[in-house]
């Protein structure tokens, strides 16, 4: 899958330069974003939707038309990102938040809209077939763990390597489903024997602890023992020369920063749905206002 092809209108910003600007940097965003989603690096890709909808928040009309488009399509974005990291639970609520904000645009311009509502409705049905499977692997998956468990507690060295690769399958399918808790333990055991096998710290522990801490930083609780885990396995990610990891990790750490400015987003959200509402409302009071002159 790609991400939608949007070019931004940029007349929809008239002579404001300050929302002309914000238009002109979702777009640069959104290119390097479709870069790095084709090459499956997701957690950067992450990084760049939110810095987009971040800065749309400084857009001066939230009842705008293009304004509202690009919304969507942001979101689209994020749920495709979150999909793609088979975080299917956060996939569907960004979808929820699409249709709500898709409801009074098609019945501004059913035409123009009527494609978005029916590309959500497909990332709808394929985030829920992908739960079912998963579900399923799952079930399959945690019967061959306690198989290699029983071989690793017997002395089998070569089976430890496998049974890493298998809990942390355990962990990204517990995941997929939303059970982010669970998912951690798996990972906390995987990063446990996968030390005590090799002795010590190896890309393979550096990117299941990056995993982990992804992972924990959907609980506000576990926030700040994300962070201390990503500064820690930073220093490590440097010396082993892993670029990739470490630019996640960063990116991670910045994510982190900006859930204290969830409320903010909520603010945000809050103020879209208000003008869309004050929209639809003043001009119903207009078309009354026409109607009452025309009675006269």
């Amino acid at each position: 899958m790609s991400l939608i092809k949007y070019n931004i209108n940029h007349k929809g910003a008239g002579h404001n330069k300050p929302d002309a600007e914000v238009l002109r940097r979702v777009e640069e965003l959104r290119a390097q974003t479709a870069i790095l989603f084709d090459a499956e690096e997701y957690n950067r890709a992450l990084q760049n939707t939110v810095d987009a909808l971040k800065g749309l928040r400084d857009f001066s009309d939230y009842s705008d038309m293009e304004f509202r488009t690009v919304l969507v399509v942001l979101l689209f974005d994020l749920a495709e990102i979150h999909y793609g990291l088979k975080d299917y639970k956060q996939s569907k609520k960004e979808v929820e938040h699409i249709f709500k904000l898709l409801e009074p645009l098609l019945k501004q311009d059913a035409e123009r809209f009527g494609e978005y509502h029916l590309m959500a409705m497909d990332l709808t049905a394929r985030t829920l077939r992908s739960r079912k499977r998963m579900l399923d692997l799952l079930a399959k998956q945690q019967l061959h763990t306690g198989l290699l468990y029983d071989k690793v507690n017997a002395g089998v060295a070569a089976a430890t390597d496998k049974l890493v690769e298998s809990l942390c399958k355990d962990a990204e399918m517990l995941a997929s489903t939303g059970d982010y808790r669970g998912a951690v333990k798996f990972y906390m055991e995987a990063i446990k024997l996968s030390k005590k096998r090799t002795g010590r710290v190896t890309r393979r522990e550096v990117a299941m602890t990056i995993e982990m801490a992804r992972l924990m930083m959907r609980s506000r609780q576990q926030r700040e023992r994300a962070a201390r885990l990503l500064n820690a396995v930073l220093p490590h990610a440097v010396a082993l020369e892993t670029v990739e990891l470490e630019q996640d990790a960063l990116a991670l750490l910045a994510q982190i920063e900006e859930k204290e400015e969830e409320s903010a987003w909520r603010s945000f959200m809050a103020k879209v749905q208000s003008a869309a509402k004050f929209r639809r409302n003043a001009k119903k009071e207009e078309e009354a206002e026409d109607t009452d002159t025309d009675k006269e």
